[in-house]
C-alpha cells in the first residue's frame, strides 16, 4: 500500500466513544433544564430531554437554540450546561473508555495523527482533557469553534483535522470513529474512508448503520486492528 492510501489522519469522538461518562449529558441537561424554568418531570422536559437524546454529539449550543429558539436563553442554558458537566467532570464523574488510551497509544505509534473531537465547548473540553490526564495525549483536539463553529453532523470538524493536519494526502485515508448518529454523519459527509460506529455510548448498531457505519466495533479498542486489517 503506497503512502497516498494509508488511513493515517484518524479522528476520534470524546463522551461515548474514548470518554466514559456515565450518562452526564442527561444530568447536566436536567441542571440548565431547571435554570429556564423547565420543571424535571413535566412533559416539556421530556420532550426537550428526548431531543437531547436523539442528537448526542452536536453541539452543544445548537441543540439548546433549538429548544429554546431564543438566543439569550440558548446561551443561558448552554452556560449552565456547561457550568454543571464541569462541576460533574471535576468531581471524577469521569474515566477513559476501557483501551482507549491504549488504542491512541498504538495508533501513534504506527505513525498516524490522531485527533480528538467533541460537541462541547473548548471549555468543557480541556476540563476533560485535564481530568484524564490527556493534555498531551494527541497532537490536536477540536470543537466546533475551532471549525467555524458548526458541530456535527456536518463534516465540518473532520475536515478541520484534515485541513490542519497536513496528516494525509485524500480525504479517503481518514478513518472517523464515534458512537451517534451525529458522528456517523459527519464521517460520511466527510468522505472519509472508515466511518466506524461503537457501541459504548448513546446509539444502538441499527441507528449507526441507518447514517454511513462502514463498521460497527463493541469499542474504539478494536479500531487498530481494524485500520491494520483494511491496509492488509
Amino acid at each position: 500500500m503506497s503512502n497516498t492510501d494509508k488511513l493515517n489522519l484518524v479522528v476520534l469522538d470524546m463522551a461515548g466513544t474514548t470518554v466514559a461518562d456515565g450518562g452526564l449529558v442527561e444530568q447536566a441537561f436536567g441542571a440548565a433544564a431547571r435554570r429556564l424554568g423547565v420543571a424535571p418531570g413535566s412533559a416539556d422536559h421530556a420532550e426537550k430531554l428526548a431531543y437531547v437524546r436523539a442528537t448526542m454529539g452536536e453541539s452543544k449550543i445548537s441543540v439548546f437554540r433549538h429548544l429554546f429558539g431564543d438566543e439569550s436563553k440558548a446561551q443561558q442554558a448552554n452556560l449552565a450546561f456547561e457550568e454543571a458537566y464541569g462541576e460533574l467532570v471535576d468531581g471524577g464523574r469521569i474515566a477513559p473508555v476501557p483501551g482507549a488510551r491504549a488504542a491512541i497509544e498504538r495508533l501513534t505509534g504506527e505513525g498516524r495523527t490522531v485527533v480528538l473531537s467533541t460537541g462541547f465547548a473548548r471549555t468543557t473540553q480541556d476540563a476533560i482533557l485535564s481530568a484524564l490526564g490527556w493534555r498531551d495525549l494527541v497532537a490536536l483536539t477540536l470543537c466546533p469553534a475551532d471549525a467555524g463553529g458548526r458541530g456535527r453532523p456536518y463534516p465540518d470538524m473532520v475536515l478541520a483535522a484534515f485541513l490542519r493536519t497536513g496528516a494525509v494526502d485524500g480525504v479517503h485515508q481518514i478513518v472517523v470513529a464515534g458512537d451517534t448518529s451525529y458522528d456517523m454523519l459527519s464521517g460520511v459527509r466527510s468522505g472519509a474512508g472508515i466511518v466506524a460506529g461503537v457501541l459504548t455510548g448513546a446509539h444502538d448498531k441499527e441507528q449507526l448503520q441507518r447514517n454511513g457505519a462502514t463498521h460497527v466495533l463493541g469499542s474504539v479498542a478494536e479500531l487498530p486492528d481494524l485500520i491494520a486489517r483494511a491496509e492488509a
